[in-house]
C-alpha cells in the first residue's frame, strides 16, 4: 500500500517574484545571499525568484576542472552551492528557493536536507507532468531524467544545487524550457558523461516561459 505524504502546518507561502530581464550572474548571487541573511534575522519573507541568465556556466563545489571542456566560450563563475558543472542561458527557468528550514513547508520536515533535496525533485516532477512529461528521480545522480523507454536512452530536463546558511536555502534549480542545448556542451553538465540534456522544446512541448511559471506556481502548493 502506497502511503500518502505527511502533510505539516505551512506558516504563510513565500513571495514569488519574476526577474524581468536576463539577471547577470553575480548580481543574483548577492540578492540571493542578503534574501538569506535577511529571512535569518526575520527582517524579509521566504522567497522563490523565477530568473533567466544569459549565457555562462557555473561551478558547484564538487566541480571537476577537466569537466569544463571550453572554457573560453562563456563567462565562467564559482556558484558556492552544491553539485558540479551547470549552464544557465535564455529559454531555462532557473528558480531560486530560499526557505527558512527551520521549520516545516508542507511535505517538507524541517531540519532535514535529503528531505528538502527530495521536495525540490518532486516538485520538478509534478511540473512536468502537467506538461505530460514524466521527470524520473536516478539514484546514482542526481538532476532530472527524461527515459526513451523505446531506445534506452535518457537525458536531463532539469538540475538542482542548494546551499544552506543557518538553515537558510537558497540557489535552487533550473528547468530546461527551450534553451540552445548546444550550450551544454562546452560542459560535463552534472558530471554525468554517460547521458545527455534535453528540454520540454526538444521533446515536442510547445510551452512559453510563462506556461511553465504558471505550471510552477501550481505543482509548488502541492508540495511545499
Amino acid at each position: 500500500m502506497t502511503m500518502a505524504p505527511t502533510l505539516f502546518p505551512t506558516l504563510g507561502a513565500p513571495e514569488w517574484q519574476l526577474a524581468p530581464n536576463l539577471a547577470p550572474y553575480p548580481d543574483a548571487v548577492a540578492t540571493m545571499q542578503a534574501r538569506a541573511v535577511a529571512i535569518r534575522a526575520g527582517t524579509a519573507t521566504e522567497l522563490v525568484w523565477l530568473v533567466e541568465h544569459p549565457p555562462l556556466y557555473t561551478a558547484g563545489t564538487s566541480a571537476a576542472a577537466a569537466d569544463l571542456q571550453a572554457p573560453g566560450r562563456f563567462p565562467v563563475f564559482q556558484a558556492g552551492r552544491g553539485g558540479q558543472w551547470t549552464y544557465h542561458g535564455p529559454g531555462q527557468r532557473v528558480a531560486y528557493v530560499m526557505l527558512d528550514l527551520t521549520r516545516p513547508h508542507g511535505t517538507l520536515r524541517p531540519r532535514d536536507v535529503r528531505c528538502y533535496v527530495h521536495a525540490l525533485e518532486e516538485w520538478l516532477i509534478r511540473t512536468l507532468a502537467r506538461f505530460g512529461v514524466r521527470g524520473e528521480r536516478r539514484e546514482d545522480r542526481v538532476c532530472i531524467w527524461i527515459a526513451d523507454r523505446a531506445d534506452g536512452t535518457e537525458a536531463k530536463i532539469a538540475a538542482i544545487g542548494v546551499r544552506i546558511t543557518r538553515w537558510v536555502s537558497w540557489h535552487g534549480v533550473a528547468l530546461n524550457v527551450a534553451p540552445d542545448l548546444e550550450h551544454f556542451s562546452g560542459i560535463v553538465p552534472c558530471g554525468v558523461r554517460a547521458h545527455g540534456v534535453t528540454s520540454l522544446r526538444a521533446l515536442g512541448v510547445a510551452a512559453t516561459m510563462d506556461d511553465v511559471d504558471a505550471a510552477l506556481r501550481d505543482a509548488w502548493r502541492e508540495v511545499f
